[in-house]
């Protein structure tokens, strides 16, 4: 097993290993604000949301760290011991320059591939969420939701997310 105190990231993909460093900080605390908004969701609809590090183990040749994943109430069983070990209702990336390639390419038909059915890639460089959404075994999209946006995903009823609320000031 890898070190776990090392702090770097390591993701399998296909077989593929992908050794990240640490997010920096704006990255953080973008995922801390959606993380604070669905633990608000939680508290009337139940599921868990999370932030990385939480391993998403999708079989023995894919295991990843999304930034943040979501599963609804009736799916918490996908939650087994470390790992969540099937499709989250929900999974977002934040934009980071050692990833931003592998998160729009690899990650995405990865997500699409296993039955995500909605992916987000926040896009700090962009001010604006992605929004990717499952239509048969591939993602319809982007929806690009900027600043004066909401995010409301169909299988989340009820959770509503303004981009600005999200992205937080620019300066940051």
């Amino acid at each position: 097993m890898f070190p776990e105190d090392d702090k770097v990231i390591r993701e399998l993909i296909d077989g593929d290993l992908f050794v990240t460093p640490p997010p920096v900080f704006r990255h953080q605390r973008v995922s801390y604000r959606l993380a604070a908004a669905l633990m608000e969701y939680e508290k009337e609809h139940g599921g868990a949301g999370v932030t990385a590090p939480v391993g998403l183990y999708l079989d023995e040749t894919n295991f990843v760290e999304p930034d943040v994943l979501f599963l609804r109430a009736d799916h918490l069983d996908r939650v087994q011991g470390a790992y969540v070990r099937a499709a989250p209702d929900l999974v977002v990336e934040v934009s980071s320059p050692s990833t931003r390639g592998r998160d729009v390419t690899k990650k995405r038909e990865l997500y699409a591939r296993f039955g995500v059915p909605e992916y987000w890639f926040v896009d700090l460089d962009a001010d604006r969420v992605e929004v990717y959404r499952l239509a048969g075994d591939r993602f319809e999209g982007p929806a690009m939701v900027g600043r004066d946006g909401i995010l409301e995903p169909p299988g989340m009823p009820g959770f509503s997310l303004s981009v600005d609320e999200l992205l937080g000031p620019p300066e940051e």
